[in-house]
């Protein structure tokens, strides 16, 4: 069994609760293939790396535990669930069929105020993936493309997709990162907005086609 290893975690403070705040960071750490498949982590000992007490932690495992990211290994922790080709090509096609028509949708002139404040979050993905700051790229790009569904106004929508993003594993988030090339996957959500604006729905379609596309393309390098 492979060795539990000391995490890049961020303290957490107190604008969310503490079992929500260990939740999405351990979420984006699952992501980028941070947390690994086969380790089991203690709660304990990821609690300390956090600098609060295990209840949140262990509260926020059993949360993922629900949603399928991990599962509990009994007296030890829990192990992050594995991911075959096969499941993230299926996730890769369900996105494609829900986000592609509905964000194509949007495209549109009247909206342009509504696609302008998304910019700043654009913005923040493109300076994350300078950085080659994972987990702020990986938490920026969420509220975007989450922000952005909500405009099409079905609630249910939103979650299906919210909850496909979180079983991602974005294993190659790493090296793109490396060469420098994260920055140009991260500047497609710029691209997206211009369109979007411009009220160009087959760029936008075309435009959402070749990003799911590279996700799917990060998720296979590991």
């Amino acid at each position: 069994m492979a060795a539990e290893e000391r995490l890049d975690l961020p303290m957490v403070g107190e604008r969310q609760s503490l079992r929500e705040q260990v939740a999405q960071a351990l979420r984006a750490a699952l992501i980028t293939g941070e947390m690994r498949p086969g380790v089991v982590y203690s709660a304990p000992v990821l609690a300390a790396q956090f600098g609060v007490s295990a209840t949140p932690v262990r509260e926020a495992m059993l949360d993922l535990a629900k949603e399928g990211l991990v599962e509990a290994v009994r007296n030890k922790g829990f192990r992050v669930t594995e991911l075959s080709d096969r499941d993230l090509d299926e996730l890769t096609e369900i996105r494609q069929l829900i986000e592609v028509p509905t964000v194509a949708r949007l495209a549109g002139g009247s909206r342009a105020e509504e696609f302008e404040r998304l910019r700043p979050i654009a913005e923040e993905i493109v300076l994350a993936a300078e950085r080659a700051d994972l987990l702020a790229y990986v938490d920026a790009d969420l509220r975007f493309h989450v922000e952005l569904l909500t405009l099409a106004g079905n609630g249910h929508l939103v979650e299906v997709v919210r909850d496909l993003r979180n079983r991602a594993r974005l294993y190659g988030l790493s090296q793109l990162a490396e060469r420098g090339a994260l920055a140009d996957s991260a500047r497609e959500h710029l691209q997206l907005l211009d369109a979007l604006k411009n009220g160009d729905s087959e760029a936008v379609r075309h435009l959402m086609v070749e990003h799911i596309g590279h996700v799917r393309g990060i998720w296979a390098e590991h």
